[in-house]
């Protein structure tokens, strides 16, 4: 090797060691630790204010819940006693005078003699249901009455086809398989469960021709159309229970349901050769003497009950709405006396302080996030009463625009916070009982400039299609019309999504034909 590929070598292995050094001054300044100060604003959720929030959300059922939950298993919180007057709505010197006759270490009874002496009762004389009235009190008639009043439970529909059941001449696994389709049954009378499926789950299996004879036996039941798995067997199993000649009724069931449920009568007539009229007719019989849900003819359909949070209504002296919280809305919750201390006083060891000091933070932050649910429910009830003023002089068509944007910009808050306050929560008014989230609405404006809500255009809407002409229905573009002309600009689809919402059918459902 000459003198020049030496030189050569050498220059390489110098490039890459200035290379690899610079190479690792690079890497070393960016692994390099550094301590700096910056300031920025970032939005964290404390446990306390999610707490707040959900209680903010919670209905007044689930919030009385919520509280006799938290009293059960926090030490530091508990309610405060109404006092005597608030309790029983008399002065309290009655209950304080009742109760010295009563604690007197048996004084009260020396006073009970004296009375009887005085008046000349003898308690002898009295018969033994008086006798019990008189050692029992008012207290005692109170109980029996509740009870003598107290509603009785209601029969279920299982219930009561099984009493038919029991008097039905049938074998043992007709019987049997019987039972067990009944109690399958929907409560508006209906088997959607397949036959197979309730065979297949019994201990040994039925084979299908007990199930189908089963079912057979089950639709004899009363009401009639019972243990149906769709409407048009329902429907037939009806018109077999009618008496008389159900001929057309049967064919429009079993052909034409359809057609007459979109109102098309003229295809019915020319595919059965009835008349308009007769084809009329047969559906006035079939909608007076048809049910959908024959369960229901049995046991009420469930419905939630809905307690009001809020009461709005007009003030006894005339002088505009009052706003009120619901009673179940003010539960008065204070922190144990004991507890505290406890949480205080260096007698305690270190555990206990620590264990009084966490339930009573726990007792305050609760009572705190109550307080607040109390406070935002009024001033967003105060703020319907008086923007809403219109609804409650002259009903629905009186309900103005109002935004719980707007509102939220008026309370300082977020517009979340208006909306997790009127969450699944109802005020009682004057005009009935409504969710506090109808107030609020949207709307548009009229030529003069007037804020219309939407539900006003919905009664108009509904006004229109009650006095239009039968046998030449409005449809929906004609409609958005009309409204046009009285300065409401709304489009057809919107007149459409109203009319659904009414539960209004469309022009050609609503047409009357003229025989």
């Amino acid at each position: 090797m000459d003198v020049f590929a030496i030189g050569r070598v050498g220059a390489a292995s110098l490039a890459g060691v200035i290379l690899l050094a610079f190479a690792k001054g690079v890497m070393s300044q960016f692994l390099s630790q550094s301590m700096n100060q910056q300031m920025r604003m970032e939005q964290r959720l404390t446990p306390q204010l999610i707490q707040s929030m959900a209680i903010l959300q919670k209905p007044v059922a689930d919030l009385e819940a919520y509280i006799n939950d938290a009293m059960e298993s926090n030490a530091a919180l508990e309610l405060e006693e109404p006092s005597a007057e608030e309790a029983t709505g008399r002065p309290t010197h009655e209950p304080a005078a009742r109760r010295s006759a009563e604690d007197d270490d048996g004084r009260g009874f020396a006073r009970l003699d004296r009375f009887a002496r005085d008046a000349n009762v003898d308690w002898s004389d009295l018969s033994p249901f008086q006798a019990r009235r008189a050692d029992y009190g008012a207290d005692r008639d109170a109980k029996l009455g509740a009870l003598a009043n107290t509603a009785g439970r209601e029969v279920s529909l299982q219930e009561h086809l099984l009493s038919q059941w029991a008097l039905f001449d049938l074998d043992d696994p007709i019987r049997e398989a019987g039972e067990v389709i009944i109690n399958a049954l929907d409560l508006d009378g209906y088997l959607r469960v397949p036959l197979g499926e309730l065979a297949a789950k019994h201990r040994p299996p039925f084979d299908s021709k007990t199930m189908e004879g089963a079912l057979r036996a089950v639709q004899r039941l009363e009401p009639a159309g019972i243990g149906a798995r769709d409407l048009i067997e329902c429907l037939r199993l009806q018109l077999n229970a009618l008496p008389g000649d159900n001929q057309i009724e049967r064919k429009l069931v079993e052909q034409h349901l359809d057609d007459v449920v979109h109102n098309r009568l003229p295809a019915i007539s020319r595919a059965t050769g009835y008349s308009i009229g007769e084809i009329n007719e047969a559906i006035r019989a079939m909608r007076t003497s048809l049910h959908l849900h024959p369960g229901y003819l049995v046991v009420d359909r469930a419905v939630p009950p809905i307690r009001p949070d809020v009461i709005i209504d007009y003030a006894d002296t005339g002088g505009g709405l009052t706003v009120q919280l619901a009673r179940g809305n003010l539960p008065k919750l204070r922190v144990n006396e004991e507890v505290q201390a406890m949480a205080k006083t260096r007698k305690n060891g270190r555990d206990t302080r620590e264990f009084a000091r966490k339930h009573v933070e726990s007792a305050t932050a609760l009572i705190d996030a109550v307080a607040f649910r109390k406070q935002r429910l009024l001033d967003v009830a105060r703020a319907i009463a008086e923007k809403q003023q219109d609804f409650f002089d002259i009903g629905p068509e009186g309900l103005k625009v109002f935004r719980m944007s707007s509102l939220a910009v008026e309370l300082g808050c977020d517009p979340s916070t208006v909306s997790r306050t009127v969450a699944d929560k109802y005020v009682q008014t004057p005009r009935g009982i409504f969710p506090l989230r109808y107030f609020f609405t949207g709307g548009t404006e009229n030529e003069e400039g007037e804020s219309m809500g939407w539900d006003r255009v919905k009664t108009r809407v509904r006004e229109l299609i009650e006095h239009e002409d039968r046998t030449t229905p409005l449809n929906d573009d004609e409609i958005a019309a009309r409204l046009k002309d009285e300065g409401m600009e709304i489009s057809r689809r919107t007149v459409a999504k109203y009319r659904q919402q009414l539960s209004i059918p469309n022009a050609r459902q609503r047409r009357v034909y003229q025989t």
